[in-house]
């Protein structure tokens, strides 16, 4: 069925699980090093691989972390907490159970506001924060690279023990069509947070952020709760939006048949945009959770949070509030900023002394235009204290848009500063009132036809005449200058 017939036919209900890599010095449980990008089974010790005798010590670090993250969220935080034993076998996990929270939580009870690309804001009830360990890193070889049909499987446990927050909502209702858009929105949210607090790079091609998207479909917003599959480890944006849409109508599909949607969980394919089932879903009991007894509840003090409340950073949502209003920017201006991706390269550029309004121009215009062009990122390219530095010679008249993006050519290709590249290439702006005088009279005296348009009143023809003397000055001249010249010796 087509997304757009299942949607009119069925109410969606999300749910979606994100969890974090923090990004500690250290695993969650012993002194290996959490680090990205070494050679297979470096960062592990008897820990991470559950040797026997091998004993876990939770990382301070990543408690703060897991704390300031339910803070963000607007959660409570607990008093006292467990960690428990989440049992069953799986190659990446060598001590056969994962040490997780289970009824005792973190934090709990919190709530995200979601602003939607329109503008549109969509709350989502957080029901818990809650800390536990990553798994290994299983590489399946030969056939399409999934364990089903390979050859044989590798196991990296580099990543078993990485301190992760899994961040759990309620059931999020009344998105109808929109719930694909809504499922990525609230992840980059999250994600902003997490670079907001410092708590993890959050990039998610390294799977710093992951996302497991439930979905289930009713007939009416009246109606039970539907049966939900859980496309697990989505790990872009685009990928998000893609599996909600794929599952809906794939769910439709199912329903329209007759037949009954099965709870399990789902494997997404960026190749197609499809999912494939992967396994039954287990329910919580089928783990036989249990007190991890080799570890003390975690009670963080009163004192304590209060504190990290207090050094919590201005958040993402806020921020943008602030600078809207500061900037003075319209709605659409600052959703492209944001989507592109350039806000905080444009408040360092304002911070630098550009005005707001020259600092997006240059950003989201020239240095992006330069940047596809190239096929680099935005904000490698140049810094913004040159971009200031740029914005503010073409401010005091000694560069027009067309000098300056010469100007920031040379200083892309490391030539300098932009003050340097505009004096050593002889780019400013003539202010020789002479050099200029003279330009405007031989323009006036080769196009004596244009002379009489303009006296006739058809001012628009001054443009002829801009034309010859922009070439005479190497297109250094000030426009609106050479206008008034040319005015006052038509008119004189």
């Amino acid at each position: 069925m087509k997304y757009e017939d299942a949607i009119r036919k069925y109410d969606p209900v999300l749910g979606i699980e994100v969890h974090v890599e923090l990004g500690t010095a250290t695993k969650m449980f012993d002194a290996a090093p959490n680090s990205f990008g070494v050679g297979a089974n470096e960062n592990v010790t008897p820990v991470s691989l559950g040797l026997p005798g091998a004993l876990p010590v939770v990382n301070e670090t990543a408690v703060e972390y897991a704390i300031k993250i339910g803070l963000a969220l607007g959660c409570d935080i607990a008093e006292s907490c467990r960690f428990a034993r989440k049992n069953y076998f799986y190659p990446d996990l060598a001590k056969n159970f994962q040490t997780s929270q289970y009824d005792e939580p973190i934090a709990f009870d919190g709530s995200l506001e979601v602003e939607l690309e329109d503008g549109e804001l969509i709350t989502v009830d957080i029901e818990r924060a809650h800390m536990e360990e990553d798994a290994g890193k299983n590489t399946h070889v030969g056939g399409s690279g999934r364990i089903h049909g390979a050859e044989y499987s590798l196991v990296d446990y580099n990543r078993a023990g990485v301190p992760l927050v899994e961040i759990v909502t309620r059931p999020i209702t009344g998105t109808g069509e929109r719930a694909p858009e809504v499922a990525a929105a609230y992840v980059r949210t999250l994600r902003d947070i997490f670079r907001a607090l410092g708590v993890s790079e959050a990039r998610m091609e390294q799977g710093n952020v992951r996302a497991d998207i439930n979905v289930s479909l009713r007939e009416s917003p009246d109606a039970p709760l539907g049966t939900r599959t859980e496309t697990k480890n989505v790990n872009s944006f685009r990928s998000i939006e893609r599996a909600v849409r794929y599952e809906i109508a794939r769910q439709a599909t199912v329903l329209e048949a007759g037949e009954q949607v099965l709870q399990e969980t789902r494997h997404f394919h960026e190749e197609t945009g499809e999912t494939s089932s992967g396994r039954v879903k287990s329910d919580s009991d089928d783990y036989r959770y249990f007190p991890e007894p080799d570890l003390v509840p975690v009670e963080p003090s009163r004192e304590w949070v209060e504190q990290l409340r207090a050094e919590l950073p201005e958040l993402p949502a806020a921020k943008r509030r602030r600078l809207l209003e500061a900037w003075g920017f319209s709605e659409l201006e600052m959703r492209d900023v944001i989507n592109a991706g350039l806000l905080d390269v444009i408040e360092q550029t304002v911070a630098a002394g550009a005005e707001p309004a020259a600092a997006r121009k240059w950003w989201t215009g020239e240095i992006a235009r330069v940047a596809k062009q190239e096929d680099a990122e935005v904000t490698t390219l140049v810094t913004p204290a040159r971009v200031a530095e740029l914005a503010g010679l073409v401010k005091a008249g000694k560069l027009n848009d067309k000098l300056a993006r010469k100007v920031l050519a040379g200083v892309i290709d490391g030539k300098g500063s932009p003050t340097e590249v505009m004096e050593a290439e002889g780019l400013e702006i003539v202010q020789d009132d002479g050099a200029l005088e003279a330009a405007v009279d031989e323009a006036i005296a080769a196009n004596p036809d244009v002379v009489e348009k303009i006296k006739g009143g058809k001012m628009q023809a001054i443009g002829a005449l801009m034309g010859p003397i922009m070439k005479a000055t190497r297109g250094q001249a000030d426009a609106g200058k050479a206008r008034e010249m040319i005015m006052d010796k038509i008119n004189s």
